[in-house]
């Protein structure tokens, strides 16, 4: 398969849960991941992102629908379809009665590699995660973002076709999580395809080649980062806070006819204001607000969370 052809195929999936009324977690989600690229799930707790991981990776078994990695069907061929696949799930699924060393290994010898084959691939690993000094060291001893890197490195140890990983950085400090997102753009050079889910903006934001936004079990709109910030209809934020909300519609109703501006709404302690980035839009912006009590401005670039409660009313992290 050349590269940008697509390596995960994900068509009318389909997941609902037995229970009195039945849950439904994943509702006809269709998506195309291309070869080499990075491919990110944003949405909330609950929205459905681990559940489609849990599928693909042959965790869970769907209601309907297919998923194909590498041009093999999940759902027909799990167990050839897991050659394709590394997965670092959510929690840390370690072997703590095993070494650094030993965790990369034995997953090799899983695979089917020789003993030599499975100790040179475990010291590539190691020295390419910074994990060489650790090799005798037990899981329990690791910090958190160490027993990340660890994850990954045992979960790419057959080279797979695709890594999918389910919120990676979540419990990592910042300094931990930027460690690990080079970690994650240095895995393209070998040729991986990596899916991860998030509910962080900022991860999304720097990680992903495409992502779908997605919330209750459904895709609401896929497309780049940047392409997303720019669909919500403007290319600025001005937040006006205001010493009394009251005065809120009628300024609303008075900006929107303001040159340059795109969109209006109100925040919890004033107006924000969608504006084209071009000269003079705030000198305008501040002008029309003369008089209506504003106490404080701000500009800002518009954030993926601001395309989530855009489309879907309320906060992204939950």
């Amino acid at each position: 398969m050349s590269v940008l052809e697509a390596i995960v195929e994900v068509r009318g999936l389909r997941k609902v849960y037995a229970a009195k009324p039945p849950v439904v977690a994943v509702d006809g989600i269709d998506l195309s991941v291309k070869d080499g690229e990075i491919y990110g799930l944003l949405g909330p707790n609950g929205a459905g992102k681990t559940t489609t991981i849990s599928i693909a990776t042959t965790r869970a078994v769907a209601t309907s629908g297919s998923v194909c990695i590498a041009g093999v069907d999940v759902l027909k061929h799990a167990a050839l379809a897991r050659r394709s696949i590394g997965v670092v799930p959510q929690y840390n699924t370690l072997d703590r009665s095993c070494t650094v060393e030993e965790n990369i290994q034995f997953h090799c010898l899983y695979f089917g590699m020789s003993r030599a084959e499975a100790r040179t691939r475990t010291a590539q690993l190691l020295d390419q995660f910074r994990l060489t000094d650790k090799a005798k060291a037990y899981p329990a001893s690791l910090s958190g973002g160490l027993a990340q890197r660890l994850q990954i490195a045992r979960a790419i140890a057959h080279r797979p076709r695709v890594l999918f990983l389910d919120e990676p950085s979540a419990g990592l400090d910042p300094q931990s999580r930027i460690a690990m997102w080079e970690a994650v753009r240095g895995l393209r050079d070998e040729g991986i395809t990596v899916v991860l889910t998030t509910h962080y903006m900022e991860e999304a934001d720097e990680l992903c080649d495409r992502l779908s936004i997605i919330d209750h079990g459904k895709i609401l709109i896929e497309d780049t980062p940047a392409a997303l910030k720019a669909r919500i209809g403007g290319e600025k934020m001005v937040d006006l806070k205001l010493a009394s909300t009251a005065t809120a519609r009628d300024l609303i109703a008075k900006l929107q006819s303001v040159a340059g501006v795109t969109g209006v709404e109100t925040t919890a302690d004033g107006v924000r204001v969608l504006v084209k980035a071009e000269d003079g839009i705030i000198e305008r912006v501040v002008t029309a607000s003369a008089g209506f009590g504003v106490r404080d401005l701000a500009t800002t670039e518009p954030t993926l969370e601001t395309v989530f409660i855009k489309m879907t009313g309320r906060e992204l992290r939950e």
